[in-house]
């Protein structure tokens, strides 16, 4: 099950205790990287860090920081630690990596308008701990979580590469510090390394982006009125769902599954609206169903940061067709060049986060050799 957002245990979906990796989410990282992951806090544990670890640490004076007044506090011991990469942000000795800290705050302070440099802590490949926001103030890190976690940061790396052994040995000393010295709590959950910004990367020539498909409005499938929440916009997740039963191949036929789907949700589930934000027909259309700004009610935890986009009909066995699968793509990128949806959005099939068969096998097998997808 993958968490919500980016630790999600607190919402009961279990504790990951002194193991704070989930090995089904390390394939794309370094091999270097994954062994830090997998086995610091088995070292914590056992007491194989001490202190010294994180004696190479500069200061906020030190790398020369802005003057700010942050007051937030953090209550610790927190129960969460999250792990950030920077990308773009590559040094290699103290001049460059303090440089590059300076730009950083300067781009959080005054583009994003945050009172400081998100993160409690950074790690260059000098083998240094930089001291962000401290242990005691809360980042602005992640989303909905800086108040319950330290948000720990590697200064980038070239793609494909993971930091220095320098690095990752400060990062170790840091982590068994914050445990030893009470910020951490000793039975602390990470379950997902963030790539994170490139703010400061000069942009790319990405071309034009490509118009966003057509959309078969509400109105236009005559659908029922409805009061539901709002989305968390954007939303960081898109869930692919089948609906199950029949399935549609022109567009008059469409029009009635969509109306027999909202009834089965509305009359029988007792829900609010239809439980999709989106429909997709083989026809090639795709249905609003309760849009970009409300909650559907296909995913119970997820249903206000995640985007549930259906396949009508059942795809154990067999696949939607070209014009199903091309159209749901089109979407899913409609809905980042909107600002819809967060760039860095998971892509899982709804059997990923919750107890059910859909999307189907045949389905689920074709998205995860999509973008962004997360088993």
């Amino acid at each position: 099950m993958l968490p919500r957002l980016l630790v999600f245990s607190t919402l009961g979906l279990g504790a990951w205790g002194y193991s704070f990796w989930n090995e089904t989410q390390t394939k794309d990282l370094p091999e270097k990287l994954q062994d830090l992951l997998s086995n610091v806090s088995k070292l914590t544990e056992r007491g194989k860090l001490n202190l010294n670890d994180v004696s190479i640490m500069d200061s906020r004076e030190e790398w020369g920081a802005e003057a700010v007044d942050c007051s937030t506090q953090l209550a610790t011991p927190v129960d969460f630690l999250i792990i950030h990469h920077l990308p773009g942000l590559e040094c290699h000795n103290q001049t460059v990596c303090s440089q590059m800290l300076r730009k950083l705050q300067t781009h959080h302070i005054h583009n994003n308008k945050w009172c400081d440099v998100a993160y409690n802590f950074l790690v260059g490949n000098d083998g240094k701990v930089y001291e962000g926001v401290g242990w005691n103030i809360q980042g602005r890190h992640t989303q909905d979580y800086s108040n319950i976690s330290l948000g720990f940061a590697f200064f980038g790396t070239k793609e494909g590469h993971s930091p220095n052994p320098a690095a990752l040995s400060a990062m170790e000393g840091l982590i068994s510090y914050a445990v030893q010295r009470g910020y951490l709590s000793s039975r602390y959950r990470q379950p997902l390394f963030v790539k994170g910004e490139n703010c400061l990367v000069s942009p790319q020539n990405t071309g034009l982006k490509k118009a966003c498909p057509s959309i078969v409005m509400r109105s236009d499938w005559e659908a029922r009125k409805s009061h539901c929440p709002k989305m968390n916009i954007p939303a960081k997740y898109v869930i692919i769902i089948h609906t199950s039963g029949r399935t549609c191949f022109v567009s008059d036929e469409c029009r009635v599954l969509v109306q027999d789907i909202q009834s089965l949700f509305m009359d029988i589930h007792d829900t609010c609206d239809i439980g999709h934000n989106f429909l997709i027909g083989q026809d090639g259309a795709i249905y609003e169903g309760t849009g970009w700004n409300v909650q559907g009610s296909h995913t119970t935890g997820y249903n206000d940061i995640a985007l549930g986009i259906a396949f009508m009909g059942t795809f154990t066995g067999t696949l939607p067709n070209a014009a199903a699968l091309g159209a749901a793509q089109s979407l899913i990128q409609c809905a980042m060049d909107k600002g819809y949806l967060t760039p860095n959005y998971l892509l899982v099939g709804q059997s990923d986060v919750e107890n059910t068969l859909s999307p189907g096998e045949a389905l689920y097998n074709t998205i995860s050799t999509w973008p962004h997808f997360k088993h």
